[in-house]
């Protein structure tokens, strides 16, 4: 039987996003901050996924093994280094979380059965390359806070109680809500981005945290007024509020998924598809949820 598993490592390292064939201005217009001389610098956090068939010691690998196979080939190398100058590749191409993702995989490939890796930047952004060529995924985390009461317009509140419970109470109840937007695409081969970074981030700023934060979402946002606020439901709205403006950056909106709280979360992925399309017209009656 197949079976995967992770190993987690980590190093801080610094590093600058600088072109030297711009100019100063031309830098600073398409890095902002992270143009700044001599650089800045992270804790990065590593998971390197692995792949295979359970041996006669119930094991895929000897993880003594593969922690010597990525202390050798990465971190030894990249703890407490300026990334520009410390792997030719990053000569060529800059050392973005996305980037570092995709080299780290290239130098551990030799070694190790890869199914993915992942690095966090920070908890807030962070990176997963599957061996996909230049093809990588972008995740922001962000949050905001709101209201809400599930409830369905069309039922009684007898109704609704037995569907939803506490959650139909009323006068709503309200979450702290942790979203992460995933965003795929092709790693510049020069700038190592899949996406301008401010932009994305500006985008979920606009279209979502804004908009969203400290609301009553069945009274804030016209689009619950008949749409049950559930979070799944919010989930697929978000999802497609963000797939044009990302489209529109150049990257593919991936995944959307929301954490209600600690016990409840739910994903949404993204397609080329009309499947995910926002419903603007009246919503059936339900009697149950699903």
């Amino acid at each position: 039987m197949q079976c995967i598993v992770n190993r987690r490592a980590q190093f801080s390292a610094s590093h600058r996003y600088w072109l030297p064939e711009l100019s100063e201005a031309e830098n600073i217009e398409k890095f902002g901050a992270c143009s700044r001389f001599p650089g800045h610098g992270h804790n990065y956090v590593l998971f390197i996924s692995l792949a295979g068939e359970l041996d006669e010691y119930g094991m895929v690998l000897n993880l003594s093994d593969v922690k010597q196979d990525i202390k050798r080939e990465v971190t030894s190398q990249l703890d407490f280094s300026y990334l520009n100058d410390v792997w030719a590749e990053f000569q060529q191409t800059l050392p973005t979380t996305e980037n570092i993702a995709r080299v780290i995989w290239q130098r551990l490939a030799p070694h190790l059965p890869l199914v993915r890796v992942q690095l966090f930047e920070h908890p807030e952004l962070w990176a997963d390359y599957l061996g996909n060529g230049m093809e990588a995924y972008l995740t922001i985390s962000t949050h905001f806070s709101a209201a809400h009461r599930l409830a369905h317009p069309h039922l009684s509140q007898e109704d609704n109680t037995e569907i939803y419970g506490k959650c139909a109470r009323p006068h709503g109840h309200g979450h702290n809500y942790h979203l992460e937007v995933t965003v795929k695409g092709e790693i510049d081969p020069r700038t190592g981005m899949i996406v301008d970074l401010g932009a994305l981030n500006q985008a979920i700023e606009d279209y979502v945290v804004e908009a969203f934060d400290h609301t009553f979402l069945n009274k804030d946002i016209p689009y619950f007024a008949e749409v049950v606020p559930t979070a799944e439901n919010i989930a697929l709205y978000i999802s497609n509020l963000l797939r044009s403006p990302i489209q529109e950056l150049g990257a593919k909106l991936y995944k959307i998924k929301l954490i209600e709280s600690p016990n409840n979360s739910c994903e949404i992925y993204s397609t080329d598809s009309e499947s995910n399309t926002v419903n603007t017209t009246k919503p059936e009656p339900v009697l149950a949820r699903i």
